[in-house]
């Protein structure tokens, strides 16, 4: 079995080759710190809307180096955060609803730009499957759906399905329901980013790889080779954020791990089904996610060690053995027929967290800074609807983009350590232990401890 090599997507299409650093300082009309999909998908719509713009991307490693090219790969259009926090900054529900359509659409834009630009990346529009596999799993999924009906989620957004409707797409030992919205994409986000980089390279993007930024300020972006003038410099480094000076407890760097399975049999798979490309994932409080894989096998992941002290990142993607076992025991439970087939790779990766847990737009009109991010794992599809709000920002251009709820929204920092490492830590305890009573137990109600959990966190529900 691998253990990290940053993830299996990229092992599965080969690392790619870097290209050169910055050679020295240069000037250009936008700096976009950070190559991944928020990053990417910026310079994309801004050479996109004004081919003679000079823009400039630096990245650390390489293009799609972190959690762009490591993620489940949903592209996903559930809201980075809570809609009662977003409603709450000036927009109303209104302004909520228009960011969720938004986000929607935003599924079909991503496969509409990969049609148009040649980027094969193994997308398939199937929707989302959140499984429950108890009582009180069940009726948290049905206290979900009550809440979407009271938004005005119809059924051609959200809607449940009892045992034997869920039994015809998909089966997993022990579910008892589950809730569809079609409003999802399985991709393979490593191709996802690296088609992406070469088609803003190929727009006259100057992508430059091994390149990290050291700070930040108005005009200016250094790094050991050089500095990087521009009117507008843009933050878009997600999970990495952390590194930048000043920037420490903007966003926690969540760890998630994943493993993925060696193809499964025909014989597999005829007992799973799983022949609509659904991502998959269920109402535990310690959460997994899934997907059939279009080399057929199956990627699963969940949270292992959530979070490093000082907010450290891993080394290459490799995570500890016991996080190994405890997912391979989750994949091996849920499907008993996958067990033939043994753990091909295992990596991890980091994701950005704001306090409040809601993704913020930003550009300051007099520095001209701006950063997107905090998608809480939302991100894949997220981070286009991001990047394009950044570039319409950028341009100035009048937009319905830049009048959505996340735009200009401002979440607290996160508390300083050893009170963060505590309080993450003591969090998932909670939730994986109230999980385990939950499973033992025929009772609907959600477990004392998760909803203390709840409570701490902040997490939206």
């Amino acid at each position: 079995m691998r253990n990290g090599e940053v993830s299996y997507w990229w092992q599965s299409r080969g690392l790619p080759a870097r290209r050169p650093p910055l050679p020295g300082s240069a000037e250009a009309d936008v700096c976009i710190v950070g190559a991944g999909y928020t990053g990417l998908w910026t310079a994309y719509y801004l050479k996109r809307a004004d081919p003679g713009l000079r823009v400039i991307v630096l990245e650390a490693g390489f293009a799609g180096f972190g959690a762009s090219g490591r993620n489940g790969g949903w592209v996903t259009a559930t809201l980075p955060g809570s809609r009662a926090r977003y409603a709450t900054h000036g927009h109303g529900r209104a302004g909520v609803r228009e960011l969720e359509r938004r986000l929607r659409e935003t599924v079909d834009e991503v496969g509409q730009v990969c049609a148009d630009e040649g980027i094969d990346a193994g997308l398939v529009k199937g929707g989302t499957l959140t499984v429950a596999t108890s009582a009180a799993q069940d009726a948290r999924l049905r206290q979900e759906l009550d809440t979407g009906r009271a938004w005005g989620d119809g059924p051609e957004i959200l809607r449940y399905l009892g045992p034997a409707e869920l039994a015809g797409r998909l089966q997993v030992a022990g579910a008892v329901g589950a809730l569809y919205a079609p409003h999802c994409a399985r991709v393979q986000p490593a191709d996802l980013a690296a088609g992406l980089a070469e088609v803003v390279t190929r727009a006259g993007v100057l992508l430059y790889e091994g390149t990290p930024v050291t700070s930040i300020s108005a005009g200016r972006a250094r790094t050991p080779g050089g500095e990087v003038r521009a009117p507008y410099v843009l933050r878009c480094t997600e999970g990495f954020t952390a590194e930048m000076p000043g920037e420490r407890r903007t966003l926690l760097p969540m760890n998630s791990s994943m493993i993925i399975t060696g193809r499964l049999s025909d014989r597999a798979w005829k007992s799973i089904g799983w022949d609509g490309g659904e991502t998959l994932g269920d109402e535990a409080h310690a959460y997994i996610y899934a997907q059939r894989t279009p080399d057929g096998r199956i990627a699963l992941g969940g949270r292992g060690v959530p979070y490093r002290f000082g907010s450290r990142l891993d080394h290459d993607g490799a995570i500890a053995a016991s996080t190994v076992a405890q997912l391979g025991k989750i994949l091996r439970r849920m499907f008993p027929a996958a067990t033939e087939a043994g753990i091909d790779h295992a990596w991890c990766g980091v994701l950005g967290v704001p306090r409040d847990w809601c993704a913020t737009v930003v550009l300051d009109p007099v520095t001209r800074l701006g950063w997107a991010g905090g998608y809480s794992g939302h991100g894949v599809a997220a981070a286009n609807l991001a990047g394009r709000t950044l570039a319409d920002l950028v341009r100035g251009v009048p937009s319905p983009l830049t009048t959505l709820p996340w735009v200009g929204h401002h979440s607290p920092r996160w508390e300083p350590e050893p009170a963060r490492w505590t309080g993450v830590h003591g969090l998932y305890a909670l939730y994986r232990t109230a999980d385990r009573l939950e499973s033992a137990r025929r009772s609907p109600r959600t477990s004392l401890l998760a909803r203390a959990g709840d409570l701490i966190s902040g997490i939206p529900h």
